[in-house]
């Protein structure tokens, strides 16, 4: 005979874990949006500039390359040859590293350089830009845990062809597949490694909410690596690409593999029109 409080010790505990997931996902979404609303998040972006070779001019002053919103009116000069960038800035010039925090300031201004394919950008960051300003929040799905789902990872390491907003195509690590089942529907993610010795795996993914209540291009997702076979996917966790908030982003877009058949009600939706 099942004694009279087991039911309701089970269904106690039930109720504990719900309230626990509930809580570490919107822990989640604040640390998401103070991650976007800090002084160098995304929202920070406030340009994007693509050098040519040879000498381009930075500052304030409308004859520059590269025309910036604070600073001086001559602020200084980026120097592109031969694949190798150098920044000069009061008289003193030393080189660049693409993708890197080396950063040129220039008032209240970070000046990045980026490197897409073969092409060599500058990124603005400002503190004070008007996306930062005008940040609203970002609306999400309910929590559900339906959209956490556990994987069967099969390893099968391979280059995939990303295609980036550019235009640009390169290939990435991508260590196998996650298969799992959700709404029915056998699916599969096939994450790729953003760098060497990364500890989590990089989805970027499609669904069938893409272009009605969740940004057209797709969205983003990290899981840890697998153990012993497995792979945790929360689609709770899905989150808008950067190029949802700023159009100086430079976001991949989702290979042919992960464009899913199904609607993922879960994680970020649309910001604003986009």
């Amino acid at each position: 005979m099942i004694p009279r409080w087991l039911p309701v010790l089970c269904a106690g505990v039930a109720l504990a874990a719900t309230a626990g997931y509930r809580a570490e996902i919107e822990q989640w979404r604040r640390t998401r949006e103070a991650g976007l609303k800090s002084p160098d998040g995304w929202l920070s972006l406030a340009g994007l500039f693509w050098l040519h070779e040879g000498a381009n001019r930075f500052g304030t002053a409308p004859g520059n390359e590269i025309v910036l919103p604070d600073g001086l009116a001559h602020a200084g000069t980026f120097e592109l040859h031969n694949g190798s960038v150098t920044v000069e800035t009061g008289g003193a010039a030393h080189p660049v590293k693409p993708d890197s925090s080396d950063a040129a300031k220039v008032g209240r201004l970070s000046l990045f350089i980026i490197k897409r394919g073969d092409k060599f950008g500058v990124r603005v960051k400002d503190p004070q830009s008007q996306a930062l300003r005008e940040f609203h929040g970002v609306e999400y799905f309910p929590i559900d845990e339906a959209y956490r789902v556990k994987a069967r990872f099969v390893s099968e390491p391979r280059k995939v062809p990303i295609l980036n907003v550019l235009g640009q195509t390169e290939g990435a690590d991508c260590p196998g597949y996650a298969e799992f089942n959700l709404n029915g529907r056998e699916l599969r993610l096939y994450p790729i490694i953003e760098s060497p010795g990364d500890k989590e795996l990089f989805y970027v993914f499609h669904d069938q909410t893409s272009g009605k209540e969740t940004y057209g291009a797709g969205r983003f997702l990290y899981s840890a690596m697998p153990h012993n076979g497995i792979v945790v996917i929360d689609f709770n966790k899905a989150y808008n690409p950067p190029c949802a908030f700023t159009p100086y982003a430079t976001c991949p877009l989702p290979p042919r593999e992960n464009r899913l058949p199904v609607r993922i009600e879960a994680g970020e939706k649309k910001y604003g029109n986009h």
